[in-house]
């Protein structure tokens, strides 16, 4: 009997502790009540914490009764501070509006691993650094390089953490939820073309590197990136750009909705891109490209929120090629100068998509998105000249006519065990592709028909589902954990076999994440992710292996912090390891399956940004890699191509009176081009700036790349090939020439 009242009293005790202690909830909106995700919320007298979600609510729980200084910050706008009172037992509610204000580093709230939609340094450089193309888009991740090799419309080549990515096969890419990566792709698995996203209309820009969230499967290995468009435009605009190479460009972006109608509030914008240059090669280029994008948005207070995008893109082009070394060198042509001047190609792509996110009476958010992608795809490529065909050469053509249909929900909830924080996070899933007569065929001038190398039609499946959950042990304290199933169903009929044949094959794959982040002050956090993530082979491997070793792991391990040292310095470190299995991979060019070994890459990351004064800004990140290919000999156990040591980084101005200026710097370290390095990849240094004058209804813009005009090689690889007059095939360096130095002037009007 004694015990039971023990137990009563204790259980009475707790209760009253709990009922002792109150709430702080609200909502955060800009100046047009557009809901503001990832805005920092904290009370600093009880090292209390958190973050506005995607529908830009916030709560705090287990606040001791009393009157508290509410701080909200956010990158880029205004911070605000001010006085809540909590009593006990109840919830104290909180309405902000955030208005537009200038880049403080003093601004930024260090937190946990967890609490935020979209990384820091993210949403410091989407402020601070200048963006100009959709590549500009892709440097925004740290350790991030590119390269293009086809005139300018082909997918760029992607270099991140030790890795020769091609055109998306370890990295995951996203935008406004629709996939990016091309499964089965006719010129390589991943393929990843962002040239439909317009830069001007991109709001945010999120990254992380490795395979540890459990939200992004297929292709996480060296990390992901996810672009979000503008919910809103701050205003109507009007670009017009023209520069060197016969370079035009036009961006319009015009408000054509905001209206108030009972509880919902609405807007709706449309966006236009035209974009057309020669490009500095001896035969033009005659590059075009058109982008129409529409999204409107309706809220209803915090409850819910409804989004419908669409858009389409078309680009063509003729391309001069990568050219070898030998030819440069002995005067038969120059660096800009071609062996094949019939490359080229086109490729288009429409979406439609709609996202439904609501609110359950116990807090929780559902997301539902549905999509759809049209996408065509005609790539002209000469690779080795007259290597197999001394008479017609060697040109080939890929192409493919493909329709994706996908949809993604998930279900969050956070809720409050014990007085610890527990965050909730169920998600399900599908991409469907159906891809109708992928082809390579072998191809003269561009329009001659040789004969076929491959040709036949694939629809690949993906079914998934996850489970993350997230334990705020205390204020300081956090664990997640997460496990995520992907199944896949990959079917071809190959077309050029006398009698129907489908081939298919299924298998699955579970990825488990175990992620820990101690936020040891206000400036300080600490975290350690590990995980397992993957990506998939070409349909046509998986039936050509027959199911086997065809969704190949990525073992991750990361180890590092994010600093805020005073008020004007972040810095970000990693040390990490990633280990690869064996895989298998469809080179598209040539037609084969290529094995290759397990690879091992381990390295250092690490970022800084410095407002060293009110209107000047430095930043950098330095990545250093070890990439090495395990089992193979000392010496010959080289990743060709894949980079070791890269750096980008620059100063930035931002001056009131409405003059911004920024030079900027990029360096990548010379590589192997081999497994011997005994044919080494040039490595480069550049500096390209950008000048700004901007005043309420107009801006007037300067850029320039390659400021110094250096002579640098983009793309480059050691390819065995033959030019005509040779007898015997040579193999060594075929590059594409970088960038002379270009510039552009352009003028916005803002209305």
């Amino acid at each position: 009997m004694k015990f039971i009242l023990f137990q009563a009293g204790l259980i009475c005790l707790v209760l009253n502790v709990a009922w002792a202690q109150g709430t702080v909830s609200g909502t955060i909106t800009d100046s047009r009540n557009v809901p503001l995700s990832d805005v920092s919320i904290f009370i600093e007298a009880l090292h209390k914490r958190t973050v506005s979600d995607k529908i830009g609510r916030f709560v705090l729980r287990n606040i001791p009764s009393g009157t508290y200084d509410l701080s909200v910050s956010s990158v880029g706008f205004k911070s605000q501070q001010q006085p809540v009172t909590v009593n006990n037992g109840q919830t104290t509610p909180v309405q902000v509006k955030l208005e537009q204000g200038e880049l403080v580093l003093a601004d930024v709230v260090i937190t946990d691993q967890f609490s935020r939609e979209v990384n820091t340094i993210s949403q410091v450089d989407i402020k601070l650094r200048p963006v100009n193309t959709s590549q500009d888009i892709l440097r925004m991740i740290p350790g991030l390089f590119i390269a293009q090799h086809a005139g300018g419309g082909k997918a760029e080549q992607i270099f991140l953490r030790g890795f020769d990515i091609d055109h998306g096969t370890d990295i995951n890419l996203e935008v406004d939820g629709l996939p990016v990566n091309m499964v089965s792709h006719a010129h390589g698995q991943g393929y990843s073309d962002l040239h439909f996203l317009i830069p001007e209309i991109v709001g945010t820009v999120d990254f992380n590197k490795g395979p540890y969230y459990a939200d992004k499967g297929n292709f996480t290995t060296a990390g992901y990136a996810s672009f979000q468009t503008k919910n809103a435009l701050e205003q109507n605009m009007i670009k017009v750009e023209g520069g060197r190479f016969g370079t035009f460009r036009n961006v319009n972006a015009i408000n054509v909705l905001n209206t108030q109608n009972g509880d919902w509030r609405s807007n709706a914008y449309v966006a236009s891109e035209y974009f057309r240059t020669d490009g500095f090669f001896e035969s033009d280029q005659h590059f075009n490209r058109l982008n129409l994008v529409g999204k409107c948005n309706a809220y209803r207070g915090d409850k819910e929120a409804l989004t419908i995008g669409l858009s389409t893109f078309n680009s063509r082009w003729d391309a001069s090629g990568q050219i070898p070394t030998r030819a440069v060198d002995d005067g038969s042509i120059t660096r800009f100068g071609s062996i094949d001047p019939t490359e080229g190609g086109e490729t288009s792509r429409s979406n439609a998509w709609i996202r439904y996110i609501n609110t359950s009476l116990n807090g929780g958010i559902f997301e539902n998105q549905l999509y759809f992608s049209k996408y065509d795809f005609n790539l002209v490529s000469n690779f080795t000249f007259f290597l197999n065909d001394p008479v017609n050469g060697d040109q080939i053509t890929q192409s493919e006519s493909r329709n994706i249909y996908g949809y993604k929900g998930s279900y969050v909830i956070e809720s409050n065990p014990g007085n610890k924080n527990l965050r909730s996070e169920v998600g399900a899933g599908f991409r469907y592709d159906d891809v109708n007569n992928i082809h390579l065929y072998h191809t003269r001038s561009r329009k001659q028909f040789i004969n076929d190398v491959a040709r036949g039609d694939l629809d690949e499946t993906n079914l998934y589902a996850f489970v993350n959950e997230t334990l705020f042990i205390n204020d300081r304290l956090s664990l997640n954990a997460a496990v995520r199933l992907d199944h896949f169903t990959f079917n071809y009929v190959d077309a050029l076999t006398p009698d129907y044949a489908r081939q298919s094959v299924s298998k699955a794959m579970v990825s488990p994440k175990l992620n820990i982040s101690y936020h040891a002050s206000q400036r300080v956090n600490l975290f350690v992710k590990s995980g397992i993530g993957f990506h998939s082979n070409d349909t046509r491997v998986v039936v050509a292996q027959r199911g086997e070793e065809i969704l190949p792991k990525a073992y991750g391990l990361d180890a590092g912090a994010n600093f805020k040292l005073g008020d004007k310095l972040l810095l970000s470190t990693a040390l990490w390891m990633l280990d690869l299995d064996q895989e298998f991979v469809y080179v598209g060019d040539e037609g084969v399956v290529e094995p290759s070994g397990k690879t091992r890459r381990k390295g250092i990351d690490l970022s800084l940004r410095y407002q060293a004064l009110p209107w000047l800004y430095i930043d950098s990140d330095v990545n250093i890699t070890d990439p090495k290919a395990k089992g193979a000999p000392e010496g010959e156990d080289h990743i060709p191509l894949a980079p070791t040591l890269t750096s980008i980084g620059g100063l930035s101005v931002k001056l009131r009176n409405g003059l911004n200026a920024s030079l900027r710097y990029r360096y990548l370290g010379d590589r192997p081009a081999n497994e011997d390095n005994s044919v080494v990849a040039q490595g480069y240094f550049l500096l390209d700036a950008v000048v700004k004058y901007t005043r309420k209804s107009y801006e007037l813009s300067f850029s320039a790349e390659n400021l110094l005009n250096e002579a640098w090689n983009e793309a480059q690889f050691d390819t065995e090939s033959r030019l005509q007059n040779e007898v015997d095939p040579v193999s060594e360096i075929h590059f594409t020439p970088g960038t002379p130095f270009f510039f552009k002037v352009g003028m916005s009007f803002f209305f």
